[in-house]
């Protein structure tokens, strides 16, 4: 199946916006008849300008996102701006690659790069297989580059097939950028080349190569803004330097393809290959590329094949969805490690000006318990039980704390990210054990340490799901709530009755009392109670002054209103007709949704600053109040508000939220994103339309799983995540006995 689309207008404003650097690529097939031949020239001299100009991170909202099924390939590509991008070895929060594509040049007139000087157009190959293809046309109308991207299987590289076009009759020389950034920085590496033309990098932990058919003629290895590739090409329109760079720096390396641009088309192959050492990288790259590239493809293909063929079959409510849903599955499934199993990260990215104010820290390739419970939700609702359970045993093992807690965020090792705390995140692997039905005595040793933890510090918490206020929060007293009925029938199970007493007369306390520590009864919006954000001290009548993060104001939290108090509802802990949760809705609605073509969404918070610049640029720290940056919508929320619908026994606005989900997917890949456009996006600027995605994380697992939960149980005609030890407790409509 072809499924393919034209980058919509965004794509083309992000390029003008952006001052991303090049990269390399892939390329297969014979040297055809009648190619110019060139010499090899190894590099011999030492590159100057070492160490360049600090290395930088692309955006976050990928076009492409792929890795083979299996453990033994422990490589995963990423796709942006018509290039190769963050390409992530050996673990999936660890990036090794910054970026990699081609460069054309007349060698007289003009030097153009693909990021910058070409439109993009993405297509998926195949809705059974993350297979992407890129097609880049030169603006000019000079040149077409057609790139088509899989991972081996069977070893860690990436391979790239490649055909160039000239679309003048004149000839072009065609030059391969590759920029690498092993072990999470570009800061650090050397690079060489060898006498047949393969580039090599590393940085003493780290390896790659690159290798191409045919091989590439005089290459060099620079550092950039002084003696990289780019920089010697655009000068003079012809690579002069012939650099080794052997003093760690921010290296970015270049070959000639070896092409003749008066063929009608010719058929190149990039592989690019990683391992511990230069040797390694080199011998695995130069095997993949032996075996070629379309051996490689089929076999890459046929493995996801067979992981959707064992998932549930897809429900009636996503029949008009089969590409999302196939996606959102193998989207899920490619978030995991290949090492430290059950190790999903939030996405593959750093969106925003996470890349460079904190370039040394994994970001959204980072794993949040939070997100990883949605993730395992996901899964269980494409029927991977086994994932899901990998994703449990990841939480019990490696990130869970002696006293019961977890970290905000952390590495696949544990090693914390970012040292906050959020209770939310204690609560939900205690009700994913428990929807797993993991209740021996090994889960409940971690059971205990977590619900221990959560009587001694809850209900108030450090953070709430959003990650910069605390207080009490509905939603994070939702979970805890849930997490502790949910412990106590595991501890009666093994035994501990006094702990199960515990448990519930603590949840059943703040079950009472979450309104009063929530819902204001004197806010603006509303002379009825309704649910705020958070407070500050639990006395939500009081005006207590809140400091709206990410350049937000200083404010009343009156006036501060978000939907995830609808948690109470999907938890089991407040009914769906529950008055204040029906008032809360109408706030909520008034104050934070906008309709659009593709349908209604929602902002996350009132003020909310995290997203772009009001013009449409990057998002960046910013001081209070500057009102700079500007939220959007987040699809996610609306796949919550369709489970809340069900609830309330409106099947067919659940039916609309899903449908809106899979419209504001990307249509050129399929990806869906953390927001989209809302109804004032930057004045005068095309390319920004309401309802599409903007520039945040893409793929957001969250986004994914919230899509394949939504869809199954609106085929269910419930919310199949209610837990109904809860539920049933609470005499919640949702309870089925």
């Amino acid at each position: 199946m072809l499924i393919d689309h034209i980058f919509p207008s965004r794509r083309h404003r992000r390029a003008a916006l952006s001052l991303a650097l090049a990269a390399s690529v892939s390329l297969s097939a014979p040297l055809l008849v009648g190619q110019a031949v060139e010499a090899v020239h190894a590099a011999d001299a030492v590159a100057p300008g070492a160490p360049g100009t600090p290395s930088t991170w692309n955006e976050g909202d990928k076009d492409g996102f792929g890795t083979a099924r299996g453990t033994a390939s422990k490589v995963w590509y990423t796709l942006n701006d018509g290039m190769l991008t963050d390409v992530y070895y050996p673990r999936i929060d660890t990036p090794s690659i910054r970026d990699s594509q081609f460069v054309v040049t007349d060698g007289a007139t003009f030097t153009d790069r693909e990021d910058r000087d070409s439109t993009h157009r993405v297509v998926l190959l195949d809705n059974r297989s993350l297979t992407y293809q890129l097609v880049n046309t030169a603006r000019s109308g000079a040149w077409r580059l057609t790139k088509t991207f899989v991972t081996d299987p069977a070893r860690s590289t990436v391979m790239e097939q490649v055909r160039f076009e000239s679309l003048t009759g004149k000839p072009y020389q065609l030059y391969l950028l590759h920029d690498p950034a092993l072990s999470m920085t570009g800061d650090d590496d050397t690079g060489r080349s060898t006498k047949d033309g393969a580039l090599l990098s590393t940085d003493g932990t780290t390896s790659s190569a690159v290798v191409v058919r045919p091989a590439l003629g005089k290459t060099s290895s620079g550092y950039l803004g002084t003696s990289d590739g780019w920089t010697d090409l655009a000068s003079d329109h012809d690579l002069d330097g012939h650099y080794t760079a052997s003093t760690p720096g921010n290296v970015v390396q270049t070959g000639r393809v070896i092409v003749n641009g008066l063929q009608n088309h010719q058929d190149l192959t990039v592989a690019i290959g990683f391992g511990s050492d230069e040797s390694t990288a080199l011998s695995t790259a130069q095997t993949s590329l032996a075996q070629g590239f379309a051996a490689t493809r089929a076999a890459y293909a046929a493995g996801w094949a067979d992981y959707l063929s064992h998932l549930t079959q897809t429900p009636a409510s996503a029949a008009g969805w089969q590409t999302e849903w196939n996606v959102s599955a193998m989207v899920l499934a490619a978030s995991e490690d290949k090492t430290v199993r059950g190790g999903f990260v939030a996405a593959p990215a750093r969106p925003w000006a996470w890349a460079n104010s904190l370039q040394s820290l994994a970001v959204y390739h980072a794993v949040w318990s939070r997100d990883l419970y949605q993730i395992a939700t996901g899964l269980l609702a494409v029927g991977d039980k086994p994932a899901a359970g990998r994703a449990l045993d990841f939480l019990w093992n490696v990130q869970q704390r002696p006293d019961g807690s977890f970290p905000q965020n952390s590495r696949l090792d544990g090693t914390p990210v970012f040292g906050d705390l959020q209770l939310d995140e204690v609560a939900f692997p205690i009700v994913l054990a428990h929807e797993l039905g993991r209740t021996g005595a090994s889960d409940w040793g971690h059971i205990k340490l977590s619900a221990d933890f959560i009587v001694g510090h809850g209900p108030q918490t450090p953070q709430e799901r959003w990650e910069n206020a605390k207080g009490w929060s509905p939603a994070t007293i939702a979970a805890e709530i849930a997490g502790l009925v949910c412990a106590a029938d595991v501890a009666r199970a093994n035994g501990d009755p006094g702990r199960a007493a515990t448990y519930e007369a603590t949840a059943d306390e703040w079950q009472r009392k979450v309104q009063g520590w929530t819902a204001t009864s004197t806010g603006p919006y509303s002379p009825s109670p309704y649910y705020l954000r958070i407070t500050a001290t639990g006395q939500p009548d009081s005006g207590t002054k809140m400091q709206v993060s990410d350049g937000g104001p200083l404010i009343d939290e009156r006036y501060v209103v978000d939907p995830s108090f609808l948690d109470l509802v999907r938890l089991g802990v407040k009914r769906a007709d529950d008055p204040v949760i029906t008032n809360s809705l109408s706030v909520v609605d008034r104050q934070l949704s906008y309709t659009t073509a593709n349908g209604r969404f929602w902002h996350r918070a009132s003020f909310d600053g995290y997203g772009e610049k009001r013009d449409g640029t990057q998002w960046e720290v910013t001081d209070p109040g500057s009102n700079i940056t500007v939220g959007r919508g987040w699809p996610l929320l609306g796949g919550e508000r369709g489970e809340y619908a069900l609830t309330a026994g409106d099947r067919p606005s659940a039916q609309e939220l899903l449908d809106t989900m899979g419209r504001a997917a990307a249509d050129d890949s399929h990806l869906m994103a953390e927001q989209v456009w809302d109804l004032n996006p930057p004045a005068g600027q095309p390319g920004f339309t309401p309802g599409e995605p903007t520039f945040s994380a893409t793929p957001l697992a969250w986004t994914h799983a919230q899509f394949l939960r939504l869809a199954a149980n609106v085929a269910a005609g419930r919310d199949l995540e209610t837990p109904q030890i809860v539920a049933c407790r609470y005499n919640s409509e949702a309870c089925v006995r």
